[in-house]
This record gives C-alpha cells, structure tokens and sequence, in this order.
C-alpha cells in the first residue's frame, strides 16, 4: 500500500477480519474489536471517519473518554513488540479504568492476540508492499538475511497516512501514543491530533544516552582508534566505552552515503528528541544513574520512565510459583522437565535471540567449548543447516531447534548461568532471575549492554572483544568458549562469588521495583496520572508539541514530513 492508496479508502482490520469498505453499518468509520472477539470487523472509507468509537467489550463499541484511552504503536519485530504487549497488560491491570488500543499489521495479529488482555483491542493497518521484500513478510523476524533490513524499514514508513488518518479519526483524542522509535512518522500524527506521544526504543537508559551522546560529540580521535577508551559526554565519570562497542548506527551518523543515516535524516529526524517522555523498559537499581543523560537530549520538561522489566510488571502482583504458571510459556521441546533432573546451579543455558546470525563455524567451535567446560547445557539454536560436530549426548546438553520458554528456564534452580547476546529484553530477563551472564555481543547496542552487565553491574563476564566478536568471518575459539563458560559457572573464585551476588542482588531489585510501592510501579502510576493531569493542556491543541499542521492539496489535505 502507497501513503497516496492509504489515504483513499484506508481499511483497518480489527482481528483479521477485514470489513468491505461500503459496509452501511460502519458509516466509514472503524470499529476496533475486542482482542478476545471472533467476528470484530472494521471499516474506513475515503478519510470519511472523523467519530470513530474506540471503546469496546466483548466485541461491542460503548462510549468512553478520551483521558481512559492508550494507543500504543510497536515495531513490527517480535524483541520490540514483547515489552510494549507486556506493557499494555500491566497498563490494564493497574489501572483498570485504562483501555488500551494496540496499532499493528495483519500478519502480526496471531502473536499481539497471544500476549495481549482480553480487554484491549486491536487495529491492524495494511502492511505495504515493496519490491524488495517478500509477501507475507510484515516482521523482522521473518526475514530472509540482514541485508533485507533497510527495506523492512522503509516499507513502515508507508504506514504514515492510514495511521495518521486512524489516529485522527479517534474522537475524543486519546489519553496519549507510545510508539517505537522507528516510527517517527507516528510523532508527527500525534502532534497533528493534539496527542503527545510517548517513544520505546527498546534499550536502557545506559545505552541510550551513550548512543546520543556520541553522535551528538563523537569523539575527536574519531571510532577507529581501536582500545582507546571512550569517555561519554553527558554520563557520569565512570562510563567509558572502546570504539568497537559503539553501533553502526553512530559511528557512520555522519555518513551521508551510510543507508541507515539516510533514513534516520528522512523519516526519524527529530521525532525522537522531541517526543512528550521516554518509556524505559529498565528499573532505577540498574539505571537510574544514567537517566539525567538521556533526558538531557530530550526538549525541556520531557522525562524517562523506568517501568521495567516489563514482562514482571504484566505479572501484577502474583509472581508465586502459581501465579507464573498461569502466564507460562509452553514448553513443546520439554526443557524444563529436562532441568528438572539437574543439580542446582549446574547448567549453562544459551541462546542469541532470533536476530543475530551465527555461522555454522563458530557453532562448531561454541558445541566444542561447551562440551570441553563439563557443564550440562541447555541450548536454542536457530539454524536450519547446522549439525553438531561433536558428541553432545542426553547427559552433556540438550539442543533445542524449537520453542525455547526462556523466563522460566532462567528462573530454574538448575540454570547457573546464561551466555547470551546481550539484547535488552534478555538481559532483563536474566537480571530479573538472578542468574549471571556472559556476555556475547553482536549487534547493535548489545556491546554496550554487555559492559552494562558486566563491567560496570559487575553481574557477568564477557567473551573477549579483541578476540573479533561482531567482525564479520570472525570466529571465537572453542578454547576461549570453554575458558569463558567456566568462568561463568565457577562455583568458588573470590570474583565468581562477587558476580552471583551481583546477579542476584539485581533480582531481588528487579521483584521490588515492581512490587506495590516499589520504583517501577509508581513510575507507572505517575506517568499515567501525569498525563491524565495535563490531558485538557496539550489533547485537542492542534500543533501541540510545537508542530505546525501543514494543509495542502492531496490526500487527506495534510503534508506529514519531518
């Protein structure tokens, strides 16, 4: 779908189910169903829906203010859309009075419908086609190879018109939008309909303010000086960073030919920096040294919530052994019944997330090391074309090709340890179970978690960067693996002990900070009372947030550009 065929007939999908644009019962205007409903059905013609209803129970529309009203707007890749699911549920469970409205596309709706209250509806706009993807593909994770990223980026930005068209046709406007950073689009939308906009990026307050600071001072000496520490503007004394820990997207910021340069000019520009707050999916034990940093990119008055971690927010307050069975993931490949049978503390588990690519090389060397340190493993792998090389055995590990429910093989008592890729969402989820990390960074700002973990947290140990991790070709050695993983799992050293207590200090944070009174939680609360309180100032204001509405000819009579 092109902005120009958006704008002609938008139609909007409320639980897959599409309604023909000239449904008499509709009047153009869409009707959002309720997530659990089976026959919701939508409709919006020609930009016509200026009323629409946004409140629904049960599949059926009721009236409902504006102030009571939450959109929320995830990119479409699973590790960015999880914590904003997570987030809606915990927006409903305490605050009850809140509905919540999720933005997505058609082939999402399966996996938001899984993760989402009963009580939230849903809103799935057309996923643009682009000539460089293929059908069918309307998240990151489906992705064929890396180099199809661009592209996937650039056929979000289509969505620009319908949302803003959706957005605009909500009346009253609602309470706010959180929406992703890689939407800038949707700030733009929300100015034009008098929302403020509250942006996810999906990173910590840590990694987020270096990633700023750096593009907006990159140092003199420039990022290719090798081991030469970094001291980070803005951040406190201790924050330093080598120049291989600093991602792509600011080491080339400056680079006009770079494609991610490109697009952050063209579609995200300032959309960020000038959103109403920051939603963090982190907690102030771990990060609330770092907030002032961050917040001091954003226009005056604008904040960073620490509401994390997400997914034990959505818990509630019942995270008794019971009460997590009851949001269990499933378990098809039988690890945890597998953990059951090991000792305490004694296995190492290990997965990279769903994003990095790993070669069937350095599987090889990692199987080896694993099997060389002694320790039992549990391990999810992604590859379709590797075979292990080595005698694992049903004493040694287990490999798992499918569903891994990693929350809960953390929180076993058998996991010792994690080796992991350091994404934010895992290692909110190590750190929310207590268990240490080491480290294995790959792309993006996972460098930059890995030394939050481990350096600075002191909650992990790092496989060595000098050893090549993120070159391409780059292989880590078995031995090196097998050094790392005992030093991982080392049951006695002076500075093993150290690293458990570390880890498991920052468990104990994590519980608290969502538990009734505890930081997370009131942050929570205060952001919603925040903007429930400012509601009448900025909801309604054309050009709020100091942008100007831009009337044209043309679709909807409305230039969205950054």
């Amino acid at each position: 779908m092109t902005n120009a065929a958006a704008a002609n007939g938008a139609r909007y999908i409320a639980n897959g189910v599409p309604a023909t644009s000239n449904d008499p019962a509709t009047n153009g205007v869409p009707a959002m169903s309720n997530a659990a409903a089976t026959n919701g059905s939508s409709a919006m013609s020609n930009g016509a829906a200026t009323t629409a209803v946004h409140h629904v129970t049960n599949g059926v529309p009721v009236s409902g203010s504006g102030r009571d009203h939450v959109v929320i707007f995830p990119f479409m890749a699973k590790g960015h859309m999880l914590p904003l699911l997570h987030f809606a549920t915990a927006l409903t469970a305490h605050h009850q009075n809140l509905h919540v409205t999720l933005v997505t596309t058609p082939g999402n709706l399966p996996f938001a419908r899984t993760h989402l209250p009963a009580s939230a509806s849903i809103v799935a706009l057309p996923f643009p086609s682009h000539p460089s993807l293929p059908a069918g593909v309307e998240s990151t994770d489906a992705l064929p190879c890396h180099s199809l990223h661009m592209p996937f980026l650039h056929a979000t930005a289509l969505l620009r018109a319908p949302f803003a068209e959706f957005l605009a046709s909500l009346r009253p406007p609602p309470l706010a939008l959180v929406s992703d950073f890689f939407l800038g689009f949707t700030r733009r939308a929300a100015a034009d309909a008098g929302v403020p906009r509250v942006v996810f990026n999906g990173m910590s307050c840590f990694a987020s303010a270096i990633c700023k600071a750096l593009a907006a001072a990159p140092p003199a000496s420039g990022f290719g000086a090798g081991a030469q520490l970094i001291h980070v503007p803005a951040m406190p004394g201790h924050v330093v960073v080598r120049a291989e820990e600093v991602p792509d997207g600011v080491t080339k910021r400056a680079d006009p030919d770079n494609p991610f340069t490109r697009f952050f000019v063209e579609e995200i520009g300032d959309s960020d920096v000038r959103s109403w707050g920051v939603l963090v999916n982190s907690f102030a034990a771990v990060d609330e040294d770092y907030v002032p940093g961050l917040e001091s990119f954003y226009e005056p008055g604008s904040r960073a919530w620490l509401v994390g971690p997400l997914f034990l927010a959505a818990a509630g307050d019942d995270m008794s052994p019971e009460g997590k069975k009851k949001e269990e993931e499933h378990d098809p490949e039988g690890c945890l019944s597998w953990l059951d049978e090991r000792a305490p503390a004694s296995v190492v588990y290990v997965s990279f997330g769903t994003q990095a690519h790993v070669t069937d090389a350095q599987h090889d060397e990692l199987a080896h090391g694993l099997v060389q340190s002694g320790h039992p493993f549990l391990w999810a792998v992604r590859s379709d074309t590797w075979s292990p090389t080595v005698d694992v055995g049903p004493t040694n590990g287990l490999i798992v090709r499918g569903w891994v429910p990693q929350r809960s093989v953390l929180a076993h008592e058998a996991v010792g340890g994690f080796v992991s890729h350091c994404g934010w969402n895992s290692v909110m989820e190590s750190l929310a179970a207590g268990k240490p990390v080491l480290a294995w960074p790959m792309i993006a700002e996972q460098h930059l978690n890995a030394r939050h973990v481990a350096n600075i947290l002191g909650a992990g140990v790092r496989i060595d960067v000098k050893a090549g991790v993120g070159s391409d070709g780059v292989v880590i050695g078995r031995a090196h693996v097998e050094e790392k993983v005992r030093e991982l799992m080392d049951a006695v050293g002076k500075a093993s002990r150290r690293m458990r207590e570390r880890a498991a200090w920052a468990g104990q944070e994590a519980k608290a900070a969502v538990s009734c009174g505890g930081t997370s939680a009131m942050a929570l609360k205060d952001l919603v009372e925040e903007l429930q309180r400012t509601y009448g100032n900025v909801v309604g204001n054309k050009g709020a947030n100091g942008v100007q509405q831009i009337k044209e000819n043309g679709a909807n009579g409305i230039k969205y550009s950054l």
